[in-house]
């Protein structure tokens, strides 16, 4: 009788699960990402996470309880991005009354570096 063998599983990218503003997101190495407008940064600037969640090397898991001590995420600002229009409206029916509004989100872009292992 043979026996079977399983084919190996491909390696995992590293990750790392990380809090900024009440989001939680999960970044990989040279990712880039839309978080919240952060006022007064500029292309070059770097930014700080430092609410590690969750970190995979690929091979090894650490879950934080609730965030991990010691280790901190750093990314590199790209810029400032505007979200797409969204539009509000308001119909009362038979009032003759109806408006319209819209509202643009803005965004900063950030690209992550070397994760931390």
């Amino acid at each position: 009788m043979s026996e079977s063998s399983t084919p190996a599983s491909p390696a995992t990218t590293p990750y790392a699960i990380v809090c900024n503003g009440g989001h939680q997101y999960r970044v990989t190495e040279g990712m880039i990402l839309d978080i919240d407008y952060r006022e007064g940064l500029e292309s070059g600037a770097e930014v700080v996470f430092d609410r590690v969640l969750a970190l995979s090397d690929g091979t090894s898991f650490r879950l934080g309880a609730p965030a991990l001590e010691g280790v901190a995420i750093t990314a590199k600002v790209v810029g400032q991005t505007k979200g797409e229009k969204l539009y509000i409206q308001k119909f009362r029916r038979r009032k003759n009354s109806k408006r319209r509004t819209g509202h643009r989100q803005k965004y900063t872009r950030i690209e992550f570096g070397k994760l931390p292992g």
